[in-house]
């Protein structure tokens, strides 16, 4: 089966190009890409005039709930839901039920994401049993299942012994320590960010250093033992510069950031809404800079959505009850855009932390439109004005701050393997 996408401009940031160019896909693998390619009559040809035409978006960090929480999200939707956003590769996180400690449960995501997904799917596997601080899994097995990094997301490790013990190991196989930094003795409980307007609502507050000096001691770690230390959602103006120190000295460390860290302020949980109750908490307008910042000097290193979907039940509750997350697959191209609009960064560099630099960021072999790879390939209307409401949205869940925001850009076709997962064309 031959494909060309005709007249798109064509931006594959880790081939450094941006030129109105078509791509041939053969065999679900890019052949060719140049200037005005002849397409024969046993052609599939897709008009991307107008468009824009990159390697498939990568997702290093989110939530598909698959095993034991279908209720919310499972394997079928949350990949739906990628390909809606334009994501051809999604990394899911281990907190399921049971939770991906073994290679079973890593071989069963893997092999449902290939028979019924719309995106490929890369399991990160918990970095100690059940997620429970004690003892480390099997990590030489797991890698050989098809684990791609380690983490306890959604907790930290909070015994430091521990941590080093999993860097060690995992350094001695090259995979990354995915670290979940909030310190929990110095959260102590806290649900949205320590300050004045958590005292004005009256709720517990979860300062700033919580992360930081978590984010501190996994740096050191990493620096002790070599292993790459990858760093999960981060949220405040000093990890930020920890992070940065951390490199300039060459500590084998990179990290991430959340569209709603760089967009929102903890003032979205005015009027205590739920869907604005996330971990890390939203912060203020300072760290919002320090994220932007971070962005544009290099200090982080992908966009990574953090896609947390939870059930109405789990969110409609008193807000210190409710569960912390929200969604984040389908709004994160648009939101990822303001940057641009903004001045902040280039759209190249948009496309590059969403596609080869997230996916450099865990060694996950995808983000490219290179000769012989993947024919992961997402077509994108930078015009396309749309707004996030529950008819429109792929996820099972629809617990997010943005609804009905306008939104500006969108996925109007993705392809994985140069098959066609979402049409909106």
């Amino acid at each position: 089966m031959k494909t060309t996408i005709k007249n798109g401009r064509v931006i594959d940031p880790a081939q450094n190009i941006d030129a109105v160019m078509d791509v041939r896909i053969v065999s679900g693998r890019i052949e060719q890409i140049g200037k005005n390619l002849e397409s024969g009559a046993d052609e599939q040809v897709i008009d991307a005039t107008g468009l824009v035409v990159t390697p498939g978006l990568v997702d290093i960090h989110v939530h598909l709930r698959d095993p034991g929480y279908e209720y919310k999200e499972d394997i079928v939707s949350g990949t739906r839901a990628a390909a809606a956003g334009g994501f051809t590769s999604v990394a899911c996180m281990p907190n399921t039920n049971p939770c991906n400690d073994n290679k079973a449960i890593t071989r069963y995501i893997i092999q449902k994401a290939q028979l019924e997904g719309f995106a490929n799917v890369f399991p990160i596997c918990s970095i100690t049993k059940g997620q429970k601080g004690d003892s480390l899994v099997e990590m030489g097995d797991l890698k050989l299942a098809g684990c791609v990094g380690f983490s306890d997301d959604g907790l930290n490790v909070e015994d430091g012994a521990m941590l080093r013990h999993a860097m060690e190991y995992a350094h001695g196989f090259a995979m990354p320590i995915i670290a979940h930094s909030e310190d929990e003795s110095i959260k102590n409980g806290g649900v949205m960010n320590e300050g004045a307007l958590s005292t004005e609502l009256g709720l517990s507050g979860n300062p700033w250093v919580s992360e930081a000096a978590s984010v501190a001691r996994d740096i050191m770690l990493a620096e002790l033992t070599g292993a790459h230390l990858h760093v999960c959602h981060i949220s405040s103006r000093r990890t930020v510069e920890l992070v940065r120190a951390a490199k300039q000295r060459g500590v084998h460390v990179t990290c991430e950031v959340t569209p709603h860290h760089f967009t929102l302020t903890e003032q979205a949980v005015r009027g205590y809404d739920v869907n604005a109750k996330v971990g890390p908490p939203l912060r203020t307008a300072e760290d919002v800079a320090a994220m932007k910042e971070g962005l544009r000097d290099g200090t982080i290193d992908a966009i990574a959505t953090d896609h947390a979907p939870h059930h109405i039940d789990d969110k409609n509750m008193e807000f210190s009850y409710a569960a912390y997350g929200m969604i984040g697959l389908e709004t994160a191209l648009p939101l990822a855009l303001r940057l641009v609009n903004e001045g902040i960064l280039s759209l190249q560099e948009v496309i590059a932390l969403l596609s080869y630099k997230a996916a450099k960021a865990l060694g996950i072999p995808r983000g490219t439109l290179a000769i012989g790879a993947a024919a992961d390939v997402a077509i994108l209307n930078l015009e396309h004005t749309w707004e996030a409401t529950r008819q429109n949205i792929k996820s099972r869940s629809f617990n997010t701050p943005f609804e009905n925001l306008s939104m500006k850009g969108k996925a109007v076709m993705t392809l994985r393997d140069g098959k066609v997962m979402h049409d909106e064309v």
